[in-house]
């Protein structure tokens, strides 16, 4: 039971990395961890422990993972380029 909690841990903070991977002032979203460590654990659980690859296969398969987890991806994505975009104008 450890070792899957261990898993799910490493693969929820993967799919949070999805959309705060050039934001790493961003901390990784509770609710994206909720919400998409089934997902991750069923389409990317032959990449752990590598969170780069974790990372790079939820993009690949975004198309199949849960609404709810898309949902997530989708806004926290939004927030990264809102927060890049407002970055760029203060420069």
């Amino acid at each position: 039971m450890t070792r899957y909690r261990t898993i799910a841990t490493l693969l929820a903070v993967a799919t949070t990395a999805i959309a705060l991977q050039t934001s790493p002032g961003l901390a990784f979203s509770p609710e994206a961890q909720q919400m998409c460590s089934d997902d991750a654990m069923r389409l990317c659980a032959s990449e752990v422990p590598d969170i780069p690859r974790i990372t790079a296969c939820m993009v690949r398969n975004k198309s199949q993972v849960s609404p709810g987890c898309r949902a997530v991806m989708d806004r926290e994505a939004a927030a990264t380029a809102a927060a890049r975009k407002k970055e760029a104008a203060a420069r």
